[in-house]
């Protein structure tokens, strides 16, 4: 993750150095909540605390930052020479990953000297809001899908490289089965799943031969895609090469559909396999689904085991953002209310959620 200290706000730095100025070094108590939820949402599910904590643990200007500051032209030497030593001191409660919340309930609160409690707020916010957001869409495709296998394939899509690992990450703690991810498997051990392109079957004169050389190749992880001419054709064709391959042990786990009327094809495709003698393949699909998509299709009894879901949940395309806020609620032992219309923080500053958990950061 980019946890650099000047990735933020230059109102934070503005901020800090009139602060500096004062000498107010009292401490504050800031809030990161959300203040309504977004339409079709019942509840939320907390995520990207972990990020958070790296990021308070971490935190420091690296000399290249000190030297950019310097040579800018908008901030005082005295100032700029105390942001070397700057660290982050405070503490942190906050909801346990995966937990389900409402509107208006602290999902983090920062205990910090003013100016470590201030100058975090941007990349908090970026960070709880992102994860927050996706998980909550991961939730209800999981709501949506029931038992079934499902699987993030977000990453081409998302809007940006760490938007699309935090996808993998955000989406296995709300209940998916693993994700396309590799790097999301190396740092966090999420499980990963992989089939196939349509470009490799391409590579190959016949689908017959492309499947053979795939399954030979990846045995213990055999989904192949079937769709890239014609789905049922290939359904038919991979009967053959299944029964040349099982005397070597080798036998086809799925087959995926990306394309098309998902529903439909999975009917004639199961049909298929089931008269070829591969009723123990499992048919996965993918291609453009989110809850409403899954629920229609299950609804309607397609016998499609698992699901690949990716640019609507990663994006969260139907709700792409939350009203969320980091609020100041304490300075110098005295509460501080935000009182403007449609955007007031009015609640008792000590209320705390029962699920919170204290976790200390820094000194």
């Amino acid at each position: 993750m980019e946890n650099a200290a000047l990735l933020t706000d230059l109102y934070q730095l503005t901020m800090l150095q009139t602060y500096f100025e004062l000498g107010m070094e009292d401490t504050a108590v800031f809030e990161f909540f959300v203040r309504r939820l977004p339409p079709r949402r019942n509840f939320l599910v907390a995520a990207g605390l972990e990020q958070v904590l790296d990021y308070l643990e971490t935190l420091h200007f690296s000399e290249q930052e000190l030297s950019w500051l310097a040579g800018c032209g908008r901030f005082h030497p005295l100032f700029i020479d105390s942001l070397a030593g700057l660290r982050f001191t405070g503490q942190v409660d906050a909801m346990p990953e995966g937990t389900v919340f409402f509107p208006d309930e602290p999902i983090l609160r920062v205990i910090a000297p003013l100016r470590e409690a201030q100058l975090v707020e941007t990349r908090l916010i970026n960070l709880l809001q992102f994860q927050t957001l996706v998980a909550s869409k991961a939730a209800r495709v999981r709501q949506a899908a029931q038992d079934k296998l499902l699987v993030d394939f977000g990453l081409r899509r998302a809007h940006g490289a760490e938007a699309g690992l935090l996808s993998a990450r955000a989406s296995y703690l709300a209940g998916f089965d693993g994700t396309a991810t590799v790097l999301a498997g190396m740092r966090w051990g999420v499980p990963l799943f992989g089939t196939m392109a349509h470009s490799f079957v391409q590579t190959h004169d016949d689908e017959v031969t492309a499947f053979a050389h795939f399954l030979r190749s990846q045995p213990t992880a055999s989904t192949v895609l079937i769709d890239t001419y014609n789905t049922e054709a290939a359904a038919r064709a991979l009967v053959r090469p299944a029964g040349q391959l099982a005397p070597e042990g080798i036998a086809i786990q799925a087959v995926r559909l990306d394309s098309g009327d998902l529903g439909q094809h999975a009917r004639q495709v199961r049909a298929i396999l089931d008269h070829g003698a591969l009723a123990a393949v499992k048919i996965f699909a993918s291609g453009n689904l989110d809850e409403d998509a899954i629920a229609a299709l299950l609804l309607a009894g397609a016998p499609i085991d698992g699901f690949g879901v990716g640019t609507r949940m990663n994006t969260s395309a139907d709700q792409p953002y939350l009203d969320c806020a980091y609020k100041l609620q304490e300075y110098a032992g005295r509460p501080r209310r935000k009182r403007s219309e449609g955007k007031a923080t009015g609640r008792d500053a000590s209320r705390c959620c029962a699920a919170w958990m204290r976790q200390g950061t820094g000194g």
